[in-house]
């Protein structure tokens, strides 16, 4: 009986070795994991920046009256295309009754020297034709009288302009308001009837209507002071509307400012570009746009994908896991040049045929696709 149990004992002893080892063994198995590789490549690499901004007229002018007055007829409507000199819209000048007063006061006080210097003139010429004075004298009151004229002159003309805006006003007495270029008629804040005022050198004056030219646009955007350092004018970029379903147009750099503005705590630099819009496009003035300006390439350079790098968690310097033998991996500091966001290039640390470890999801999923 004892030997029976003996048997027993040492059975099951044998056979929970068996289970043991055999656990180990299917752990040990379950530890080495076959890892992909991925090998680096030759490509281009370029590295862009976008400035968000607006498309607008180069040339943009805002009409301004001479003269103040009302607004008596507008001949165009927004969006309407006119020609250099054509009539946009006619003023009616309302003249002040004080500057009239003083107006015709000086036309009577013109014509009092006038009446004066004409009776001393026919006197002197009767005296002069008797020989009783000299040509001198005579010659004195003929220029005291012509000048007496022409005060009178100018006192007239000054009492027209001031009643009727101008000295070829007819009855209606109106002012002219013309095109001073070609364009569209882009705004017009002013409506029939309504009270403007002059430009001059204390008053900007009222804006009667905004023409630009919309064959000509340029771009105006800002950029980050972290970028502004790699642009240079002359540089060719791209502007995209989003408005006309992100359709692309190309331009050309003109303007860097010298001088940055902050902007919720980081500093913006002004851009403007000359825009290339297409004839049978139908551009408005203000379209947001944006413009993806390349900064830096490189052309065939040794690239790895990007989800390919691991770093150091106390150095935070890349690096990546090179495959020496067959399933083990040596980790291998890298420098890295530009990258795009998804491929980086490799300076130093790897080379052409290097087998880089697939280590994490995203990686495995970049190599997937390139296989595909």
């Amino acid at each position: 009986m004892k030997k029976i149990i003996k048997i027993i004992i040492v059975v099951v002893l044998i056979l929970a070795l068996v289970w043991v080892l055999k656990y180990f063994k299917d752990s040990n198995e379950k530890s080495v994991e076959d890892f992909k590789t991925a090998e680096p490549f030759y490509t281009s690499i370029n590295t862009k920046t976008v400035a968000t901004g607006k498309l607008n007229p180069e040339e943009e002018v805002e009409l301004k009256p001479q003269i103040s007055g009302i607004i008596d007829k507008i001949l165009v409507e927004e969006g309407d295309i006119v020609k250099k000199g054509d009539v946009i819209a006619k003023i009616r000048v309302v003249p002040n009754e004080q500057s009239l007063v003083g107006a015709s006061g000086q036309i009577s006080t013109a014509k009092l020297s006038y009446n004066n210097a004409k009776t001393l003139y026919d006197r002197n010429k009767k005296l002069f034709d008797k020989g009783v004075i000299s040509r001198q004298d005579f010659e004195n009151s003929e220029l005291a009288l012509n000048q007496a004229k022409e005060t009178l002159n100018q006192a007239q003309n000054n009492y027209q302009i001031i009643k009727r805006g101008s000295l070829s006003g007819g009855g209606s007495a109106n002012t002219n308001i013309v095109a001073l270029i070609p364009g569209t008629i882009l705004e017009i804040p002013v409506r029939e009837g309504d009270q403007v005022i002059e430009s001059n050198n204390f008053n900007a004056g009222t804006t009667i209507a905004t023409i630009a030219d919309m064959s000509k646009m340029i771009f105006e955007g800002k950029v980050d002071e972290a970028e502004v350092g790699k642009l240079e004018e002359g540089k060719e970029i791209k502007v995209i509307l989003g408005a006309i379903n992100e359709k692309e147009f190309p331009a050309k750099l003109t303007f860097v400012a010298p001088k940055g503005m902050e902007e919720n705590g980081a500093v913006q630099f002004t851009i403007k570009a000359d825009v290339d819009v297409e004839p049978s496009t139908k551009i408005r003035a203000g379209y947001s746009a944006n413009a993806e300006i390349e900064m830096e390439s490189r052309d065939s350079t040794l690239v790895i994908k990007e989800s390919l790098l691991q770093f150091n968690r106390i150095t935070e310097k890349p690096f990546v896991e090179i495959e020496k033998e067959e399933g083990k991996f040596e980790k291998q500091n890298v420098e890295l040049g530009l990258s795009d966001g998804i491929n980086v290039e490799i300076t130093e640390g790897v080379k052409e045929g290097d087998k880089i470890k697939v280590w994490n999801k995203a990686s495995k999923e970049d190599n997937d696709e390139d296989d595909n």
